[in-house]
């Protein structure tokens, strides 16, 4: 049996891991990028992609990246794909750990990674690896297996030489207090608040998604956030603050429910609450105890909610 190399891509690697990607995804992976040689070429001359492949017998049979912006504290791990030929040989996951120490040498403090849900092998990796479960994002992204319901995330984050990003200190909710308790006891907690940066309000749409980015919720703002049309399928993501309890019950009072968090990104370190509103009722089994019971509660609101809500011809 040919040996397994793991080495840094290369310039002239951008074809193949182009065509891995086609072998294992066809025409449904959500980064069109991997289709275009010349934009994996131009990535990486670009210092945002740092990638690994794995090599097999002169042929490239695994790849795994690191994105992240220029100078930029947070990077994220992704891109993981291998070759059916290759799986069992825990490829994803060497590949994984030397990007991790990678991106250490980067200066990195922390690393995401979003983790499907079709099915569980990167959510294990993922802790294997020793990220620790921070959100859930329901109905994400398009389907890369071929499936017409759209694809839930489970969000990681790994901390880089025993870096802490502290949420503030506050009593949480009952409802959601062991996990937030958990999330405490990894990240630490500190009272002083946390800078932001850029718009106050920004609003993007992606695929069939609309994206909310909020600094802080202002009455004015919740009336506009509640007449938004309902057919919209919402991910909020509003800074965590010591007003989180006031935030959670106004939010959920007009259909938004509470599905983890998220890192803010910037120098200021902080944290993002997730909020979404428009997603599916379905059935998902997780990896993650946490996780599966953010899922669980989504899922029981969005029904009461759906119950409550008249039918048109009422």
């Amino acid at each position: 049996m040919e040996p397994l190399i793991l080495r840094n891509y290369r310039d002239t690697d951008a074809a193949a891991v182009s065509q891995l990607f086609r072998k294992v995804y066809g025409d449904l992976y959500v980064q069109p990028h991997v289709y275009l040689p010349h934009m994996i070429s131009q990535n990486h001359a670009d210092k945002r992609w740092h990638s690994l492949v794995a090599v097999c017998a002169g042929e490239i049979c695994g790849h795994a990246t690191l994105f992240r912006e220029t100078n930029a504290r947070t990077a994220e791990l992704a891109l993981s794909v291998v070759h059916p030929d290759t799986r069992g040989q825990n490829v994803a996951t060497r590949l994984s750990q030397h990007l991790l120490t990678h991106a250490q040498a980067l200066g990195c403090q922390s690393v995401l990674i979003k983790q499907v849900t079709h099915h569980p092998y990167t959510q294990r990796m993922a802790i294997n690896l020793g990220f620790h479960n921070t959100g859930l994002l329901p109905d994400y992204v398009p389907s890369p297996f071929g499936s017409a319901v759209p694809e839930s995330i489970v969000l990681g984050c790994y901390a880089i030489d025993g870096y802490r990003r502290p949420l503030p200190r506050q009593n949480w909710p009952a409802s959601y207090q062991e996990f937030m308790q958990h999330l405490c006891r990894v990240f630490g907690t500190k009272k002083q608040k946390f800078r932001w940066h850029g718009a106050a309000v920004q609003l993007e749409k992606h695929a069939d998604r609309y994206d909310m980015l909020l600094k802080k919720l202002r009455p004015g703002l919740l009336r506009q956030l509640r007449e938004l049309p309902r057919q919209w399928l919402i991910s909020l993501r509003l800074r965590l603050s010591r007003h989180f309890a006031w935030d959670l019950s106004r939010l959920n009072a007009i259909g938004f429910v509470f599905t983890g968090l998220a890192p803010m990104e910037g120098k200021g370190g902080g944290w993002l609450a997730l909020f979404h509103r428009g997603y599916q009722l379905r059935e998902m089994t997780l990896t993650c105890p946490y996780m599966q019971q953010l899922h669980d509660q989504a899922q029981q609101e969005l029904a009461t909610h759906l119950s409550e809500t008249p039918s048109p011809r009422d």
